[in-house]
C-alpha cells in the first residue's frame, strides 16, 4: 500500500511550536519581547504605587477654567501650577475669539497647513506676530513641541553642531536628536562651558546651532542673552531662541528675554509658544524670508500634521492683539509684582527659592518660583499637604530635575488677588515648617 504524503507526513503545528527547528530538541515558546520588556519599567512601576497611594502630583483632574481659583476633584485650589501667567485663559475677548473661530471654521480644518488647513486667521495671526517682533516674516504650528522639533530637524543635519543648554526643554533636545546633528551640552547659563563647547572642532562646511530658552521652565531663571549672543557672534554660530514662558512678560514690547538684554536683532531664529502667557495652543517661528521659506518646505513636524482647530488659532489671535495693548502691558507688571511678593514672602520664611536673574540694569524676578526641596519623596509629600491644605503647585522631581534637586514650581498669574498670594505664602511656610527634618 502505498504512503499517504498528504496525512502524518508533516509536523502538527503544535509540534513545530515546541520543537527546534534545527536540533530538533524542545524549544521554548516564542516571546514578544517589545511588550514583556514594558513590564519591567521601574518608573512606570513607580507611577503605579503612588497613584495606587493616591500621593501622584500627576494627572490630577481639572474640573473648571484655569484661573487663580480652579475646581480640582471636586474641590477649590489656589492654582499655582499653570502657565497662564497673564491671567488669559479665561478672558472674555480670548474667548470670544475662540468662539468666533468655531462659528466660521467649525471643529477642526482636518488637513495640514500645506493643503487644506491654512485659514485666513492663520495669515492675520503669523502677521501680528511678525508685526510685534518687527522681523521679516513669521510662521505658527499646531503645537509648541512641534515647533521646536521641525524647526530644528529642519535647519541643522549631520555634519552640523547644536550647542545646547542642559537644561533646555525636551521639545529642544528631541529636536536636535532628530536633526542627526552633533550635539554638544554646555552646563546651565554657564559661559565658560558655552565658549569651550563652541572652540570644539566642525568638521568641512559644517554649521554651529546655540539653542538656549529665554526663561527656564523649571528654576524659572533667564538665560544671560547678551553674554550668549557675544560668543555666538565671536564664533560665528547661529542663535535660537525659545521664549516659551517669556513672551508677553518681559521686553519693552513683551516679545521676552532677547528683547529685554537688547539682542533681538541678533537673534537668528525665534521661537515661542502660544500656550503659556497667550493661553492658547501652538508655536511660532519668527525670523527671516529665508529661514521661514524653509521650514515651509523642510519642516516635517509643519508638513505632515493637522493644522491647529480653529478655536485655539481663534483665540491665540485674540490673546497676541490683548497683550500688544495696553492691558496686556498692565497685565505683564502684575504678574511680576506678584512674583516679587511670592518669592519674597518665601525667602522672608527661610525657604529656598533660589537666585533672582540679573539682568542689564539689575536683577528681576519670574513668574515661575522654585522651591527648592531636594529629595523626591520629600517633594511629593509636601506637594500632597499643601493639595489637601487647597493650594495646587507642580512638582518636578528627576529626571526632569538633577538627582537629589526635587522642588516645587510655583507659577503666579497676573489675576491673582493680594490676598491669594499672601494665603499661599502662610500655608506653603506652615506645612513646610511641619515637614519630618
Amino acid at each position: 500500500m502505498e504512503p499517504n504524503h498528504f496525512s502524518n507526513s508533516r509536523p502538527s503545528f503544535d509540534d513545530r511550536l515546541q520543537t527546534h527547528p534545527a536540533s530538533g530538541e524542545p524549544a521554548a515558546m516564542t516571546v514578544n519581547r517589545l511588550i514583556k520588556r514594558l513590564d519591567g519599567d521601574d518608573r512606570v512601576d513607580l507611577l503605579r504605587a503612588v497613584r495606587e497611594s493616591d500621593v501622584s502630583p500627576y494627572f490630577r483632574v481639572m474640573e473648571s477654567a484655569t484661573a487663580p481659583i480652579v475646581q480640582v476633584e471636586g474641590k477649590d485650589k489656589i492654582m499655582l501650577g499653570s502657565n497662564n501667567y497673564l491671567g488669559l485663559a479665561d478672558h472674555p475677548d480670548i474667548t470670544q475669539g475662540a468662539q468666533d473661530a468655531l462659528d466660521t471654521f467649525g471643529s477642526a480644518i482636518t488637513g495640514s497647513r500645506l493643503l487644506n488647513g491654512t485659514m485666513d486667521i492663520h495669515l492675520e495671526l503669523e502677521n501680528e506676530i511678525k508685526e510685534w517682533h518687527g522681523t521679516e516674516d513669521a510662521m505658527v504650528f499646531t503645537t509648541g513641541y512641534q515647533t521646536n522639533l521641525g524647526t530644528i530637524a529642519a535647519v541643522v543635519g549631520k555634519g552640523d553642531v547644536i550647542v545646547v543648554d542642559s537644561a533646555a526643554h525636551a521639545s529642544i533636545r528631541d529636536g536636535s536628536q532628530l536633526s542627526g546633528a552633533t550635539i554638544r551640552k554646555f552646563a546651565h547659563n554657564d559661559m565658560a562651558d558655552l565658549e569651550l563647547q563652541l572652540q570644539g572642532p566642525v568638521v568641512g562646511d559644517g554649521a554651529v546651532l546655540v539653542i538656549v530658552d529665554g526663561l527656564y521652565s523649571m528654576e524659572g531663571d533667564l538665560a544671560p542673552l547678551d553674554q550668549v549672543t557675544a560668543l555666538c557672534t565671536k564664533y560665528g554660530a547661529a542663535l535660537m531662541v525659545d521664549e516659551a514662558h517669556s513672551l508677553g512678560i518681559y521686553g519693552e514690547s513683551l516679545t521676552g528675554a532677547a528683547e529685554l538684554f537688547g539682542t533681538a536683532g541678533d537673534t537668528d531664529i525665534r521661537m515661542a509658544s502660544l500656550s503659556k502667557s497667550p493661553s492658547s495652543t501652538g508655536g511660532f517661528i519668527a525670523g527671516s524670508h529665508d529661514l521661514l521659506d524653509s521650514l515651509r518646505i523642510h519642516a516635517r513636524a509643519f508638513l505632515f500634521t493637522t493644522s491647529g482647530v480653529p478655536a485655539a488659532v481663534g483665540a491665540s489671535l485674540a490673546s497676541i492683539k490683548l497683550i500688544r495693548s495696553e492691558e496686556g502691558r498692565q497685565r505683564a507688571r502684575r504678574v511680576l509684582e506678584h512674583a516679587e511678593a511670592l518669592r519674597s514672602g518665601l525667602a522672608a520664611e527661610g525657604l529656598d527659592v533660589g537666585a533672582r536673574s540679573p539682568i542689564p540694569g539689575g536683577d528681576t524676578a519670574s513668574p515661575i518660583v522654585s522651591l527648592h526641596i531636594g529629595d523626591d519623596l520629600s517633594a511629593m509629600n509636601l506637594w500632597r499637604q499643601l493639595f489637601d491644605k487647597g493650594v495646587f503647585t507642580s512638582a518636578a522631581l528627576h529626571p526632569a530635575v538633577p538627582r537629589n534637586g526635587a522642588l516645587l514650581r510655583l507659577c503666579v498669574m497676573a489675576s491673582h488677588t493680594d490676598e491669594q498670594i499672601r494665603t499661599a505664602i502662610a500655608t506653603i511656610a506652615e506645612t513646610v515648617a511641619e515637614l519630618p527634618s
